[in-house]
């Protein structure tokens, strides 16, 4: 099964930059810092659809700690979505609207892009994708420039914030998957 949407219509209404859709395939446009981190999660079918379910559904991102405020309960274009970091007053919120995703045999995830008030300009795509030999893996990847002042004033530790971001995803998305990795003898 394979519901995907592209990077257009409503997905993209209220962007702080151009080129939406551009992680679905890992292109980055010029301008931009680049990411990409990938974890293997495990193999065989029961953890890929886990794997696709806690990321489209927001699970992986609430299973971090993060605070998620999301108009559907489920990634879909045009899903305008606030993420919360940090805690109290010092909470960071981040509004995104997803602009893109997909479900397939083999692949599954979505893709954001920034709206006004986050302090990052660009995109962030969570994919979930089993290989021949039955491997899953998540790949976070992204670009993004600093557009609040704060964030540019942050310099290189925007860049190392984000590359543990995307390590702590893959961390725990191992954790949500891990009763699946146990039926099939993994650890």
């Amino acid at each position: 099964m394979d519901d995907s949407a592209g990077g257009s219509g409503e997905g993209t209404a209220g962007l702080t930059y151009a080129g939406a859709g551009a992680t679905r395939e890992g292109r980055f446009p010029p301008g931009f810092g680049r990411l990409r981190v990938r974890t293997r999660l495990g193999a065989g079918p029961e953890v890929f659809e886990a794997a696709a379910d806690a990321v489209l559904t927001w699970r992986m991102h609430r299973g971090m700690g993060v605070e998620i405020t999301a108009d559907r309960p489920r990634a879909d274009p045009g899903v305008r979505v606030v993420v919360g970091l940090g805690a109290g007053r010092l909470r960071l919120r981040a509004p995104c609207r997803v602009v893109w995703s997909e479900h397939g045999e083999r692949r599954a995830g979505f893709g954001y892009g920034t709206l006004p008030g986050h302090p990052e300009c660009g995109e962030e795509a969570f994919v979930v994708t089993r290989a021949e030999d039955g491997a899953v893996w998540l790949e976070v990847r992204a670009f993004s420039r600093p557009e609040l002042w704060w964030a540019r004033a942050a310099g290189p530790l925007v860049p190392l914030f984000q590359r543990l971001y995307a390590w702590w995803c893959g961390v725990t998305l191992r954790r949500l998957v891990r009763p699946y990795r146990r039926r099939r003898g993994l650890p």
